[in-house]
This record gives structure tokens, sequence and C-alpha cells, in this order.
């Protein structure tokens, strides 16, 4: 048993044998190498880069175990941004937690979508609707310092950690609570630009799903039909958008097409569909 406690703690004494042991662990995953890595750099408080070029170096027991424990965690499905509470996003590291959905790369389009549509130069006034961890919100005030930028999300938690990541990269934000755009109808606030990612699963499918079982299902579930917010949120779009406003909306794979047809009947408005980089409906773009 001596030797048997030896050979176990020897198997995860440097970083080359640990990282070893983490891909066999996590070997069901996605990216296992990715994974261990960011895991790994974190327990070390280490940029990943250091993990190339310092093989040899020890852990500790205590980084041992931490690692046992981040690796169990993603081994059960928990994704990385919650296990080291934070996610890469543009050109932000979020703070995140399972408050918040994890912010996707795909959301980033949207972002280059908007950002496309505001020159630097000019003060207009944003709203991201459903803000969730504030990468939208963030990331927007930071490329254009000079606009206006409200943030509205119904769950509490979520305004919380957009709070603070908006204070982590001192951008002026208003943060408001409410369902989708009441609080700024209720305000009277009027803007030149709508950046929403809602809920878009549709329920069944969502159940059947991998991500529900750490994300936060408000976050996902978009209803019977996975439009629910989206459609809401259209009804309430003359009531605060400008004139001319552009609208950017993330969507479903398969939604392009409902969505503009919503927009049609809803608005009388033509809109265009913006597939991500792997060729599906990714978002939808019109203006009012």
């Amino acid at each position: 048993m001596a030797n048997g406690a030896v050979t176990c703690a020897e198997s995860w004494a440097s970083i080359d044998a640990a990282f070893r042991q983490a891909r066999a662990t996590l070997a069901h995953s996605n990216s296992p190498d990715l994974d261990s890595r960011v895991l790994l750099a974190h327990v070390l408080n280490v940029e990943p880069a250091f993990l190339y070029a310092h093989g040899d170096h020890p852990l500790s027991p205590a980084q041992r175990r931490a690692f046992q424990d981040a690796l169990a965690r993603r081994a059960a499905g928990e994704p990385v941004a919650y296990i080291i509470g934070r996610k890469a996003f543009y050109d932000l590291d979020l703070i995140t937690c399972p408050a918040v959905l994890v912010p996707r790369p795909e959301t980033e389009l949207l972002l280059e979508e908007a950002l496309r549509r505001a020159a630097p130069d000019h003060r207009i006034a944003v709203a991201d609707i459903g803000t969730g961890s504030g990468a939208l919100a963030v990331a927007f005030a930071r490329q254009r310092p000079r606009s206006k930028v409200y943030a509205t999300d119904i769950s509490a938690d979520a305004l919380a950690i957009a709070r603070l990541n908006a204070r982590r990269y001192r951008v002026g934000l208003k943060f408001l609570p409410g369902n989708l755009a009441q609080p700024l109808i209720d305000t009277g606030i009027q803007v030149d630009l709508l950046m929403a990612n809602l809920p878009y699963i549709a329920s069944d499918e969502l159940n059947r799903l991998a991500v529900s079982r750490h994300e936060p299902k408000v976050a996902l579930d978009g209803g019977e039909d996975g439009l629910t917010y989206i459609r809401e949120l259209l009804t309430q779009i003359p009531y605060f958008c400008r004139p001319s406003a552009n609208v950017f909306l993330e969507i479903g794979a398969d939604q392009g097409i409902a969505v503009s047809q919503l927009i049609q009947n809803g608005l009388g408005l033509s809109s265009r569909i913006i597939r991500d980089y792997a060729g599906l409906d990714r978002i939808v773009h019109f203006q009012i």
C-alpha cells in the first residue's frame, strides 16, 4: 500500500506528469488538452505558456489536490469557466459563475457587427437586453467609450456579476433590473442601437442538452418554440428604439427564417441573416 501511495503521488508530482493524468481523466471531453492546461494554469496561478516551458516544475500536495478537484468537476460536465471563475470574451477576461451564461465565441460576432454600425466618435445610446455577465455591454462600452450603454436583466444575481465586470474594466454602464426592455420603456429611455442575446433554445430540446445541467435555465429556455422572448422583445421595440436604430439579435442555428418572418409580420421591416464561421444562422440584423 505504501508503495502504491508513493506511485500515485509521483504520478502528479510535476506539471508534465499531472498533465498526462489530466488528459486521461478528461479523455471524453471535447478538448481534454486545452481544458487540462487551463485548469492547471489556474491552480498554479501562472500563464498557460508557463506550462510548456516548465514541465518538470513540481506541484505541492495542495496544488495536486486542487487540480484533482478541478478535474473531477470538469469530468462531471461543469464548464471550465465556472471552475476557474472567468471566461475570455473579445478582449475581456470576464468574471463568471453559475448565475450567468458562459459567454460564447459566437456572441463576439454580434458585438463585431454592432461595432461596425457605431462610429467611434459618435455619441449614441445603446441597449444590451438580457445582459447576463455583461459581456456585450462591457465590451461595447470599452470599444465605444463615447456611447451611453444601458444593460437590463431579470436576474439580480446576473446584474451583480455584470456590475463587477463593468467595474473591473472601468466602464460606466447604466444597469436596469427588469424583464427585457421594460425598464427602458418605463423610464422613457430611447436608444440608437440594440443588442440582445436572449434565451432561444426550445424547452423540450433544452431538457435533452448537457448545457442545462450547469448553466442557468433562465438564460437558455426560450419557451415552446425557442422564440418566446425574441417575440416579446419585438413588440417592445417601437417604444424604446429611435427611428433608424439598428437591432442585432442572436438566434439559434435554424431560426433565421422564422425570426425574419416575425420581424416582417410584427414590424413590417426586412432583415438580414448573418451566419457564423460554421455557416449557421447566428445573428439577425434590421434597422427601424
